[in-house]
């Protein structure tokens, strides 16, 4: 057996359709075209990203920047104004909202370590920066989340 002999498997390739010529091929006619309409001129084109006139989506799509709807915004508080605060008992939204410290209770509250701490405290808010949590455990105190 030689290159020469090589035959594709039976069933594996098909002759090519050949439109538009005669009513026998059943492709006749429109050759396949359909009636009317921008396919069935001559040099029509469905491009890649052509959505069938649709509003495509490089149009749909917002030209310049864009905002997460999902980003967490804190109210922040520092360890130094939690000094100065004089706040008895567990620091909590509450009571940083009484002192004014917050505008808000539904907002999230997050400690951090900008200045000086003295005394033991207690706290407990959502969120808390590295060293802010080191002063505060520094000192004896405790911080829970939640």
């Amino acid at each position: 057996m030689d290159l020469s002999q090589l035959k594709p498997a039976k069933g594996s390739t098909k002759q090519k359709k050949r439109r538009g010529r005669g009513e026998g091929t059943g492709l006749a006619v429109t050759a396949g075209r359909g009636h009317k309409g921008y396919g069935s001129r001559g040099g029509s084109k469905k491009r890649a990203w052509f959505e069938g006139g649709q509003m495509p989506l490089q149009r749909r799509v917002p030209k310049f920047g864009f905002t997460n709807i999902n980003k967490v915004e804190f109210q922040v508080v520092n360890v130094g104004k939690l000094e100065t605060a004089d706040i008895k008992g567990t620091i909590n939204k509450d009571s940083l909202y009484e002192k004014g410290l917050i505008r808000k209770k539904s907002v999230p509250v997050k400690i951090l370590g900008q200045g000086e701490l003295t005394k033991k405290i207690t706290i407990n808010v959502d969120a808390i920066s590295k060293t802010a949590k080191e002063k505060i455990e520094k000192l004896g105190g405790t911080v829970s989340l939640g």
